[in-house]
């Protein structure tokens, strides 16, 4: 049954991350992966929410296995963002390459805590 519920996260994450990375990318005229930067963000703030819920009692592990590993794991990728990283870097674009990598660290992390002191806030 836990795979099930994964499944369901991804259906809705990988489509969500498609939809967003191209609506966020298409406000934008630059190089800079702006969408990818975004999905990534978001995932991060809604995984730390999940994994803080889930470590102070607040939700179950099976919504960590539908929201988290489902849904974060299918609208979070690092794969593309490496991608667009060596992209930037191979034609030329080596500040924005650098400054996506730093960042898309950064926040990513920042919004993990920010997520997870947010459910220990609320569910603590």
């Amino acid at each position: 049954m836990n795979w099930l519920l994964v499944i369901v996260g991804a259906a809705v994450g990988a489509p969500l991350r498609y939809l967003t990375d191209r609506t966020v990318q298409s406000r934008h005229d630059t190089v800079f992966p702006w969408g990818t930067f975004s999905v990534n963000v978001v995932g991060s703030v809604i995984l730390g929410l999940v994994t803080g819920a889930v470590a102070a009692g607040g939700i179950s592990s099976n919504t960590q296995l539908l929201l988290g590993t489902g849904l974060c794991g299918a609208l979070t990728t690092y794969s593309t963002f490496s991608y667009e990283t060596l992209r930037l870097a191979e034609d030329g674009a080596r500040f924005f390459a650098a400054a996506n990598v730093v960042t898309s660290i950064v926040a990513g992390l920042g919004a993990a805590f920010t997520g997870a002191s947010l459910a220990r806030a609320f569910w603590g």
